[in-house]
Formats: structure tokens, sequence, C-alpha cells
């Protein structure tokens, strides 16, 4: 909602040529490993949890695992607003300060409802071969996840409106490695370009919970991006996975944002997922028996048995405190400890379809932050 444990500060200052034609040719030249590490970031990353300050090298995440259990969902579910069917180009050129501006979606229009389906499709195929469902889940929440409701300006107030495509917000701690996410899907956004980028991260967020077991999302569409890295919000507005005081550090993150302790409990339970690897991030083991044979790069330690499966374990297993290969950060385990959070972590550990319904409002929630829907936003 955000292997949101701690991951290694990414490097991404820029030495390509003065002009590239295309992101995803920025990207390409810009990373020389991104698609090898990316099944390894795919199925370990930590969601929209930022680093503690005691540490230079973190930034935390909340981490959700990936799988290619198919979930049947009919194209009925992608709601939009009415939509004008204006395709746009995106090019990107290199700064010489070593930044990058994109002439991209423009603000007159947002996504293309045919395109937005068609490319779903193409997510669930990258699902099934690439196994990178928590990085995507990730991208989507961390591009939510800056929104400030206490700051009305769009774009100044954060939210989801594409800006984590810009080096400037890639370079945020808590966004180390969503570069990896960005080549991921960026074939996607190349050939869909009456899709914006806001619209692809939210699609792809809530396609791959659905496509692990999850919930369907209640996701409409019709989000504007922002066309400039000065756009960009500004560091340390995602929440940290080890702060002195974990539930008063939930809270003023997550209330900043509008939400409220049911939906924060119900967006930790996407910890069911995934896994956490301390060479990355800081926390965890490097290797558990639950792990050892991957999918993707074997290792790292996951919060749930069956770590592919989103479902209601996360909870039960942070309750049933059974298993020592298994991960519970300060974060996690402050949900069955401050008497508010407990009443809907007890009830998530009984009840998954409470947990289902919960989780999927919550996420719809989040998905929506900040956007500016272009026409005017319309309800599902």
């Amino acid at each position: 909602m955000a292997d949101p444990v701690v991951a290694s500060h990414l490097s991404l200052l820029l030495k390509a040529p003065p002009t590239i034609s295309s992101p995803s040719q920025f990207l390409l030249q810009q990373h020389s490993k991104p698609m090898a590490s990316s099944l390894n970031s795919a199925a370990s990353l930590r969601l929209f949890v930022s680093s503690s300050s005691s540490s230079s090298s973190a930034a935390a995440r909340l981490s959700l695992r990936s799988t290619s259990l198919s979930f049947s969902s009919s194209l009925k579910s992608l709601a939009f607003s009415p939509l004008s069917r204006h395709k746009r180009g995106s090019a990107v050129s290199v700064s010489s300060t070593g930044g990058f501006s994109s002439v991209a979606s423009p603000k007159c229009a947002a996504s293309d409802p045919d395109q937005l389906k068609s490319a779903r499709e193409d997510i669930k195929e990258l699902l099934k071969s690439k196994f990178c469902h928590p990085i995507l889940v990730r991208l989507g929440w961390h591009d939510a996840g800056t929104y400030n409701k206490n700051i009305e300006e769009w774009p100044r107030r954060g939210g989801a409106n594409g800006s984590l495509r810009f080096e400037v917000e890639l370079k945020h701690a808590a966004n180390a490695g969503l570069v990896n996410a960005l080549n991921l899907i960026q074939h996607i956004k190349d050939k869909y370009s009456g899709v914006t980028y806001a619209d692809l991260f939210q699609l792809a967020s809530a396609t791959a919970i659905e496509e692990a077991g999850g919930p369907k999302i209640p996701m409409k569409y019709g989000r504007v991006d922002v066309s400039s890295p000065n756009e960009c919000p500004e560091e340390g507005r995602l929440p940290a996975a080890g702060p002195p005081s974990p539930a008063d550090h939930l809270r003023e993150v997550f209330y900043r944002m509008g939400l409220n302790d049911k939906e924060i409990v119900a967006l930790s339970g996407a910890h069911t997922l995934g896994r956490s690897r301390p060479d990355r991030s800081g926390w965890g083991k490097p290797e558990t028996k639950y792990t050892k044979d991957g999918p993707g790069a074997p290792g790292g330690q996951s919060w749930t048995v069956q770590w592919l499966k989103f479902d209601n374990s996360y909870f039960k297993d942070i309750k049933a405190k059974r298993d020592e290969d298994l991960l519970v950060l300060p974060t996690d385990a402050v949900l069955f400890e401050d008497p508010s959070f407990k009443v809907y972590a007890e009830k998530y550990a009984e009840d998954q379809e409470t947990f289902f319904k919960d989780y999927a409002e919550a996420h719809a929630k989040l998905s929506n932050l900040g956007a500016k829907f272009n026409p005017p936003e319309v309800g599902l």
C-alpha cells in the first residue's frame, strides 16, 4: 500500500551521449546489467518503505513476491474516465548537468482505453516470464506514495503522476533498484504510446497483485503525466522500515497521504509476497529453506512460507511467531502490538476474505492519490 527493507543506494548519474531517441534507449545505455539483475530484484524487493537515516546505504522497501499463477480477470474491470484518444511520443534528452528531461505525455489528454487493455495483456505475459510481480507493485506504490494531502497544487502535491520515471526521483534512496522495473516495462510503454506512465505504473501494480492470486483491484484510469523532472517531489516522503517508534512513524507518513489505520494494516499485508536480501537491504538472512531455490536468483529471507502466493499468511505467520526463517521487521511486529492496528491484524489473520476486500479498496485508493484525471475523474 508501501526483496512498503533497506537497499543499497543506486547510482543513476548519466554518462550517455548528449541525445538519445527514447526512454528505452536511455535505460539500455545507462544500465549495463539491468535485465540480469531484474529477476533478482523482482522477486525480492520490499515495497514502499524508505531507509532509516542511520544507514547511508539503505533504502527500505515493502517486499512483494512474484508468481506465475494465473488469475482470471475480465477486462471489464478496467474502468476509465472518458478519455481523449490522443497518441503521444516521449523523447528523452540528456542535460549538461547529467539529468534528463522528457517531451512526454501532454497534459491535454490521458490514456487510450483500448491501448490500456492491450498493455494489460502484455503485462500478464511479462509477469509469467520474468517473475517481476514484486518490483512492479513497488513501482506503482512508490509513484503514488509521495502524495501529501496538505498540498492542493498539482503536481507539487505528489502522487500517481508518472514522475518516478525521471532520474532525479529514481535517485531517491527509497527507489533504489526501480530502474529495473522501468527496464522491464519500457518496451510496453514504447509499444503503447497512448498510455501515460502514470497509468502504466498503476496498471502494472494492480495486475501483479491479481496475477499473484490476490483480489481484484477496482482500478480506474486516465491519469495525466508530469512532463518535467522539475515536477518531481522532494526526497523523504516514503516511510522507513526500522524507525524508533514504528507505530508513530507509520501514522505520520500514511496519515499525510490521507490513509487510516485499517488501510495501513491492509496494505502491510502485501508482505505476504516476496523476500528481503541483506546484501541489498541490510535486513534478513542471506538464504533460508524457503528461498534457497528461487524463483529468480535464490536467497534472501521471506515473510511467509509460500512467498509466491498472495494470501493472508503474512498476518498468520507474524501472529504465530513459529519460524525463525521468516522475516519480521519492526514495522511488521507493531501491527500486533499497537492496540488500534492489532484489531485489524487479528481480523485479517482469521478472515482472508475480509483482508482481500480491505486490501483491494486500500490499493485502489493509494493508486489514485494525487492523480490528475483528464477529463475530470469519473467514479466507478
